[in-house]
């Protein structure tokens, strides 16, 4: 099938772009491959520190002829979606040393849950825990002793983090191996109702803990299809994970199966073998391309928006929001998955999942089908799904059709002929929204506006009945550099029962939503934030304003705001407490959301 005109077009667009910088990074990485690891030069002394442990594979290591895999682990049994990577370093030392290898844990990486930490202080540290996560598996790397590595994360910033570490070390071949999703548990839209029915003081504390408990119950992600999800769909639209592995639930023969496999992939894609290929060879423009396709054509989590832009940057690829905006426009939304509709990944998975997906997308043009891929070369590749035969794994064609067409529909035949994604601009400056959650009637906002400097007060606000009318809830200084920029997705459930009253009411702020949130309209990411001079730090309480999702429109209406002088809130509570006076020097150096909002160059 010929290419799409809007994709090849985005992509020379972004190779045009990224032509100098993404030079540069390439040169770096075929200086580093040419190097090699450099155990083979180490001194006695440098060797014997790092074989020390290794038990019965000391010898095979002091002779240097047989590859040494490395493991990078995001393993906490905190996180439910990371609990089942503690099994994951003995099953692929055993699978690869069967192989005639080696394979050593080279360090681990922080992991946090916004679960856990949505609402909290915590929160404010989520944004930055991505380039900790980046510069911690940087750190576990740098003994530079090993010939390929694998790569254990799932969730919020761990994947993206990953990826940019992933980036630096791109001369080495590297697999990312998934947990998979937990079994489903309550529905998605049943947790959601017994949400808005507490924040409405409907029900009690012992009916909203119930509901959470149903919903969370066990190892693996979360089953809607927030930021982790998106985040491994990405993986396997990019081709850094094996075909068809991404919601295989945990702790099951097939998904053992796939932890060894892609041990010994990794180990056979390094430069001692006959099939050399390298992360920076993989993660080339066409490569994030194919990710944001895929990021509209599910309806994903918004948080992409800034993690796929520092990812790419970390390659020496310039990605920017009108790229994202002008795929969107050609991508069919071809799943209904919670928060989009009422199915759960594992649902999704079931129907057709990915391979289906990755098909329909290829047969419309609308990827490309020639990109590298931990798997071969192609993309057809993914298109198939993995099956234990006995005990031995083998790919076989994927559904052909989607199995439930009110979960995965064809790309001829979508819900919806666009994106799940949209890119707002005006007075107010630039702002992105998910728009596969909201429904068309309230895809369009204007109303006066209520201003708040944290969601705290619009919680307090809501229960003081203040909200009686239209309104557009604007929640400023919560970018990256006011406060790390953290998720509101504690705002949904109130600001969906305004809604639900018949109030139109959307949302405005700087900060950032879950991948998680839905039917009420919100730009986010508003940039220049207000700490950085935005034109959001203008806006008094009864301005108008216009969020216009269907045109891309962010407009204020009232005359006279660009000319007053910005507010200048005390934000002495963001500098301490929770380990936040830790990451001061974030704050300080951290770019904007549309440039990724991460403190690295590029």
């Amino acid at each position: 099938m010929t290419l799409n005109a809007t994709i090849a077009r985005v992509t020379d667009r972004i190779i045009a772009r990224s032509e100098t910088s993404r030079a540069a990074y390439l040169s770096r990485m075929h200086e580093a491959r040419a190097k090699g690891p450099a155990r083979g030069h180490l001194s006695c002394s440098g060797q014997a520190h790092a074989f020390a442990a290794a038990g019965e594979d000391q010898a095979r290591l002091a002779e240097g002829t047989a590859g040494n895999l490395g493991i990078v682990t995001a393993y906490n049994d905190m996180l439910s979606a990371h609990q089942p990577y503690e099994r994951y370093p003995e099953l692929i030392r055993e699978t690869v040393r069967a192989a005639g290898g080696t394979a050593q844990v080279a360090g681990g990486v922080p992991a946090m849950c916004v679960g856990v930490t949505q609402g909290e202080a915590g929160m404010e540290l989520s944004l930055f825990s991505r380039d900790t996560i980046a510069l911690a598996a940087a750190v576990a790397m740098s003994h530079n002793t090993f010939d390929a590595a694998v790569f254990l994360g799932v969730c919020d910033k761990i994947v993206p983090g990953l990826v940019i570490a992933a980036q630096s070390f791109g001369h080495l071949p590297i697999v990312f191996l998934p947990a998979g999703p937990m079994t489903s548990g309550i529905t998605n839209d049943e947790k959601a109702r017994v949400r808005q029915e507490f924040a409405a003081g409907e029900c009690g504390r012992d009916k909203l803990m119930a509901a959470e408990m149903a919903a969370y119950h066990g190892p693996g992600t979360c089953t809607f299809y927030g930021t982790a999800n998106t985040n491994q769909m990405l993986m396997e639209f990019m081709g850094l994970h094996l075909p068809g592995s991404s919601f295989v639930n945990p702790n099951t023969p097939l998904r053992d199966a796939l932890t060894r496999e892609g041990a010994r992939r990794a180990l056979s894609l390094s430069a001692l073998g006959n099939d050399y290929t390298p992360v920076c060879d993989i993660l080339d423009e066409r490569a994030f391309v194919n990710g944001i396709v895929g990021l509209n054509a599910t309806g994903g989590s918004t948080n992409l928006l800034i993690h796929l832009i520092a990812m790419a940057r970390a390659g020496g690829i310039q990605l920017d929001w009108e790229d994202f905006s002008d795929i969107s426009n050609v991508t069919p939304l071809m799943a209904r998955v919670y928060p989009n509709g009422l199915a759960d990944v594992n649902h999704f998975h079931a129907a057709g999942g990915l391979g289906y997906m990755i098909g329909e997308l290829l047969k419309a043009g609308l990827m490309h089908d020639d990109t590298r891929t931990v798997a071969g070369q192609g993309m057809e590749h993914y298109t198939a799904e993995p099956k234990l035969n006995g005990d031995k794994l083998e790919w076989v064609p994927g559904a052909g059709a989607s199995l439930n067409d009110k979960i995965l529909r064809p790309a001829n035949d979508p819900f919806q002929p666009t994106g799940g994604l949209k890119r707002l601009s005006g007075s107010l400056g630039t702002a992105v929204m998910k728009v596969s959650a909201v429904k068309p009637e309230h895809q369009v906002v204007e109303a006066p506006v209520r201003v708040f400097h944290d969601q705290d007060a619009v919680k307090a606000a809501f229960k003081a009945g203040e909200f009686t009318g239209d309104v557009i809830v604007v929640v400023r200084f919560q970018g990256p550099k006011a406060n790390g920029m953290p998720e509101l997705h504690s705002l949904t459930p109130i600001l969906a029962v305004l809604q639900g009253r018949g109030q139109n009411v959307a949302l405005v702020t700087d900060g950032r939503m879950s991948g998680a949130s839905g039917k009420v309209p919100a730009a986010i990411h508003v940039c220049p934030e207000a700490l950085d001079g935005g034109a959001i730090a203008k806006l008094q309480d009864g301005d108008l304003l216009r969020v216009d999702a269907v045109k891309g429109e962010l407009e204020i209406l009232t005359p006279g705001v660009l000319s007053r002088a910005s507010a200048t809130p005390d934000l002495a509570a963001n500098e301490a407490g929770i380990g936040r006076e830790l990451f001061s020097l974030f704050r300080r150096s951290v770019g904007s959301a549309d440039t990724g909002a991460t403190v690295f160059g590029g």
